[in-house]
């Protein structure tokens, strides 16, 4: 059996709470920035959008033919995401979503339920609202 890499959890699930700069799921606690991907959660090197880019977005396009929706949580200020990514998982018959990580994670949680092909790309924030 291989033993799962730091700030990796081998399963997607949903997100019990957030804020405290990161997100409670699976009774387990994760400081910082996360991914939910169909091949398992991990940590993403992400603190803001500035910080989206197609590097940090790699995880993402390695199982974009698993994901349908694409939910990315921008922290509390909603700004634009960035064009070129947008279009790039356009092209791999993603729709994204960029909105407030808490909106972020109450979208997910709902669409994940409905076992729906859904990923999530979440800024951790300090305070939920």
């Amino acid at each position: 059996m291989t033993t799962p890499e730091p700030g990796f959890y081998p399963d997607q699930v949903g997100i019990d709470a957030y804020g405290n700069s990161g997100f409670r799921f699976a009774d387990m606690s994760h400081r910082g920035s996360l991914l939910c991907l169909p091949s398992g959660m991990q940590g993403w090197a992400v603190a803001t959008p500035a910080d989206i880019t197609m590097q940090s977005m790699a995880p993402v396009f390695a199982v974009a033919d698993q994901i349908d929706v694409l939910l990315v949580g921008l922290g509390h200020d909603v700004v634009g995401f960035p064009a070129d990514i947008r279009a790039a998982l356009r092209e791999r018959n993603i729709i994204v979503e960029a909105i407030g990580t808490g909106g972020a994670v109450r979208t997910y949680n709902v669409l994940l339920g409905e076992q729906r092909a859904v990923a999530a790309a979440l800024i951790a924030v300090e305070r939920a609202r």
